[in-house]
């Protein structure tokens, strides 16, 4: 008798979520494991474009998914993103970062991986069908945009985008 594998419990229509999910989870450990080898001067250091702390911006990442998500339930249940746009984002972010100038290493890190793993448990839920789904994204112009797309750009490319970003500042 063959042992049955994870992947062959999986139903097909959900193959390609528990994908998008993994991707997520590993982009957040590899910002977490990222912000683990930080000293403190490291964690403080303002990155060149927006003067955010490192630190800041690890704690915004972990902070995004809920308000992420949000929108992705939106797009799988079939319905547009209206009235977010990128003037809001930037008005969000630095909120953010007034409020989290002194976020903690060891809060910020707890708060991505809790949310992240979140994230990660919401995305495996979905089906192909909903991946699938198109929607006018006030983002994107109101593009009819899948909500597959939004999720690989948005949760799942938030922690690469940042660790990329972080590390040039830092220099690592």
């Amino acid at each position: 008798m063959r042992s049955t594998t994870f992947a062959a419990t999986i139903p097909a229509g959900s193959r390609r979520a528990a994908a998008l999910a993994d991707r997520l989870e590993q982009g957040a450990r590899a910002l977490a494991d990222f912000a683990r080898g930080l000293d403190a001067g490291q964690w403080r250091l303002r990155t060149p474009k927006d003067g955010r702390k490192v630190g800041v911006i690890v704690h915004h990442v972990a902070s995004m998914y809920p308000i992420e998500m949000g929108l992705v339930d939106k797009l799988a249940a079939g319905e547009p993103v209206v009235g977010v746009s990128w003037d809001d984002v930037d008005a969000i972010n630095a909120e953010h970062a007034a409020k989290n100038d002194g976020a903690g290493k060891e809060e910020a890190i707890g708060l991505l991986l809790g949310n992240s793993a979140e994230a990660a448990a919401a995305i495996r839920k979905l089906t192909d069908e909903q991946l699938d789904l198109a929607s006018p994204i006030s983002l994107d112009g109101d593009a009819p945009l899948t909500c597959q797309y939004f999720v690989e750009f948005h949760p799942v490319r938030h922690a690469w985008h940042h660790l990329a970003k972080l590390r040039a500042a830092v220099g690592r």
